[in-house]
Parts: C-alpha cells; structure tokens; sequence
C-alpha cells in the first residue's frame, strides 16, 4: 500500500505515523518534498523534521518562473560526516535522477542497524536517552543524571546515552538549543532509543514543542517517578495516593495535538456546540480526583483509628526517614528478623510497614519503614502520600537513615532535613544512623566519627548495639521514663512476633 499526503501553499499535516515501520534502526518509510519559492536548498528546519521524523529523504524542489528548477535532496547518516549529521544527494533536475531510493534506503538502514548491537533493540524494554539542560554547574548536573540514571534502572529501562547541556538559559520552547534537539534525536537513531528522559520537569508547552519533532516518547524526572511508585505501591492507599498522583500531573498536560479531541460528541439533533472530547476527559479526570480524595479521607479515618487504639497502649513509636535506597527496609528486617522486600532500588519499599521490637532493658517499641525521600520531590506527590506521612507525626523518634557510601551522602542529608522541616516534623527527636559503614575506608569512618550519629551495617545485626542504646536513651527522655537498671544494658533487642 502507498500513502500520498499533499500539503498545501501553507503546511503539510502528518498524521499519526504509530503505526508506522520504525523497529531497530530502519527509517520510516516517508519522504518529504515540498517546493521553495526564492530559497535554494535544504534548511535546518527541514533537516529537524527529517530527523525528529525519521523520514528516508527530505527533498526540496525550487521553482523558477513558475517551473520546476532543481532537486535538492537530502538524507540522514550513521555517522557524522565533516561535522553534519545528514548528507545531500547530487543536485539534479526532477527529470533527470537516476538513484534508485529503495536500494539507497535499505543500505541507509543497514549502516545505522550495524551501529549497534541487534540485541539492544529487541529487549522488549524502554531504551533511553537521559537528557540534563542546566544553568548550573556541570558536577550538578553529573550528580543528578547519575541518580536519574538510577531511577531509569528501578523503573526497567535500559539507558543507552547521557547528555548534558549547559545554557546562560532554559529555552522556554524546547528547554535545550534546537541544535541539541536535533543531535540528540539522530542519536536515539543511531542507538535504536524509543524513549527521552529530562532531568527537569518539563512544562505541558515544552512537551508538545519536543514531541512535535521527533516521534520518540518524551517523559520527564517526575513522571519517571510516578511511574516507578504506579509499579511498586501495593497497598489500596498506596495505590489510591499514585493515581491521585498522576492524575494531577496529567491534567494540565492535556492537549488538543490529536485533531480528534477537538470532534464535537453532539449527534443528529443536538442543540448548542456540546461538549470537545477534551472538555470531557479534563471533567472526568477532576471527577475521579474528587472520588480518590473521598477514598483517601476514609482510608485516613481507619488509619487514625489504628493509631489511636495504639496509643491507647502507649507503645513508644520510632519511625526510619531518609534517602531513598539508604537502607530502611534492611535495617527494619535485621532489627526485628523480618523479612520486607528490600532491593538495592529506589524506592523499593512505598507501603509504611511497622514491625515491633523490645529494646535491651525491656522497653517494646514499635519501628516503621516510611517511603524514602528525594531531591526534587513532586509536590503532587508528596501531597498525595500526606495521609501516610502523618504517621511521621505520631513518632516518638525519627531515626535518620544515612547512606554513608554515597559520595552525594550530605547533599542527601541536607534534602531529608529540609523535607521534614517542611512537613513539620523538625521538633521531634532525631537519631541520625549512618549505614553501610562496611562500604567506606578508614578515611571516611574518621569523617563520620566527627558528627553527630551513629555508624552501622544493617547487614550485620553485631553493629547496632551503639545504635539501640542510644535510641533507647532519646526515648527515654523524650517520654520521661527511668532510664532502667544498668545490668540490663548488655541484653540485646528481641523482635516480638
């Protein structure tokens, strides 16, 4: 089957290409020509849609005293060819080419599948390109790829390339240069990308003006984010905060790109212009938030009363904070023997889980795993996990979990602490526990030794002794209990079943 799309004096409208050939490295079948009347050659414009396209050819036809003039004809290349990532045919008369396309297409398609590995492509999983515009220092921004990276893997997706690009400013349109837009997507050709990840939270505007040029998905960090908590939240308020979550982050995004949402639904006999396709899913989507909040006040309710009856036993309560992937979850299971899915992700652990202990000179607590922190927090988010987070409120000892072998450790110290500054919880008494300590050199355990908190492995339950006396120690004071007798100090902690 042929397809023929005729634009007019103005543009030329493509439709959606979904369904279209783009597998592995091959182009997608099109050609563009379109005529110039006083320019001569191919554009950079035209070379941006050829590449975000992915078209066989870009051909430009000039016009002279009403008649056909020259054929400029233009085509992309596996690699870079003195500086210029797309090359021109020989300029001939429309009359006179003798090149055969489907040939020179196929062996086009050859050399950019001979770039990479076939394997790569057929995975079954997102390929990505992760993509930084900053105004800020390079390390910065190394440092914040280097996590989204780690996101990427958490979520299943297979990161291909890393770019950064520094600017005076943020384009307001594309976010980076055109240039780079353009170097990027012949990458994600040459690398069989289906997928483009910003580490900055991109506006509803800047994802159409990116999407408009390439067909390659575009998602940014805090979709990536959501998308991971979608997969890992398991419980129905878990699962109840994500879709709120999601929800809030799509309805400003909504667009009217696709023609079709712009339809009017009003059939024969309909009175009035009705109601746009788009005007019903923003109604329905502000219909299901207002149904998810209902849901969530009642799943507050019960977790009230859960903690009510608790306190009602007065059980002192400590809760674990801190970065995502710091190590909560495995500190939890060796404390009290558990056995809470712990995985070197972020964000492995969504669900709060609490598990009761009894400290050395008989005092039984009750420990809670929280979700984990990040920088760069959705405010959606971290709205839509409030009600999980009041249990945060309801402790009588947060203890900050601290991944001393992450070099970025004190800028992630320093993001948990403003976080809980801005949840209100910076009055209550905070142990700061330093973990993996079997991770770091004898240099480092010195630097750790200077402030205030306590090393640990949470691997190796002989390590928490210093630990659990000092948080038996903050407990005590903060509850205004005796501190017990002195020869029950060497008893270790027991979980209780």
């Amino acid at each position: 089957m042929e397809r023929v799309i005729v634009g007019d004096h103005d543009r030329i409208v493509i439709p959606s290409l979904s369904a279209v050939r783009t597998a592995g490295g091959r182009l997608r079948g099109l050609r563009c020509i379109h005529t110039s009347f006083g320019k001569n050659g191919v554009t950079e414009e035209d070379v941006l849609d050829m590449a975000g396209l992915r078209l066989d050819l870009m051909s430009v036809l000039t016009m002279q005293d009403g008649l056909p003039k020259l054929l400029y004809t233009a085509h992309l290349v596996p690699e870079a060819v003195d500086g210029n990532d797309w090359q021109l045919l020989e300029v001939t008369h429309p009359a006179a080419g003798t090149v055969s396309c489907i040939d020179f297409i196929e062996s086009l398609e050859d050399r950019f599948v001979a770039m990479r590995p076939i394997k790569e492509v057929d995975r079954g999983q997102d390929r990505a390109i992760l993509v930084s515009v900053t105004t800020g220092s390079g390390e910065a921004a190394a440092d914040s790829l280097a996590e989204l990276a780690e996101l990427a893997r958490s979520a299943d997706v297979l990161v291909l390339d890393r770019v950064i690009q520094r600017r005076k400013a943020i384009h307001p349109r594309f976010i980076l240069g055109k240039g780079k837009l353009m170097e990027i997507i012949l990458r994600s050709l040459r690398l069989g990308a289906n997928l483009l990840i910003f580490d900055q939270e991109l506006s509803p505007s800047q994802i159409r003006s990116v999407t408009d040029h390439t067909d390659l998905r575009v998602i940014d960090r805090t979709q990536l984010i959501l998308d991971i908590f979608a997969r890992r939240a398991l419980s129905r308020e878990g699962k109840l905060q994500i879709e709120m979550a999601q929800l809030k982050y799509l309805l400003p995004r909504l667009s009217t790109r696709d023609d079709a949402l712009s339809r009017l639904t009003g059939g024969i006999g309909a009175r009035g212009p009705g109601e746009t396709r788009l005007e019903i899913d923003r109604r329905r989507i502000n219909d299901r938030i207002a149904r998810l909040a209902r849901e969530l006040e009642s799943v507050g309710r019960e977790r009230y009363h859960r903690r009510t009856r608790r306190r009602k036993r007065e059980v002192p309560v400590i809760s674990l904070v801190g970065y995502t992937n710091a190590g909560k979850s495995t500190l939890l299971n060796t404390l009290t023997h558990s056995r809470i899915k712990a995985e070197d992700l972020l964000f492995a652990t969504l669900d709060p889980t609490s598990r009761r202990l009894r400290f050395p000179r008989d005092m039984e607590v009750i420990v809670t795993d929280t979700v984990g922190f990040i920088r760069n927090l959705p405010d959606d988010l971290l709205k839509a996990f409030e009600s999980t987070l009041e249990e945060l409120h309801e402790a009588d000892l947060l203890v900050h979990v601290i991944d001393a072998a992450n070099p970025s450790h004190a800028e992630q110290m320093e993001v948990v602490d403003n976080l809980l500054r801005k949840l209100g919880l910076d009055t209550i008494p905070c142990l700061r526990v330093f973990n993996k300590i079997d991770l770091v050199d004898e240099n480092q355990r010195e630097r750790l030794q200077g402030l205030d908190g306590v090393p640990v492995s949470a691997l190796d339950e002989n390590t928490l002794g210093p630990f659990l006396e000092q948080a038996q120690a903050i407990l005590h004071r903060a509850l205004g209990l005796n501190a017990g007798e002195a020869d029950d100090a060497g008893r270790p902690a027991q979980p209780l079943r």
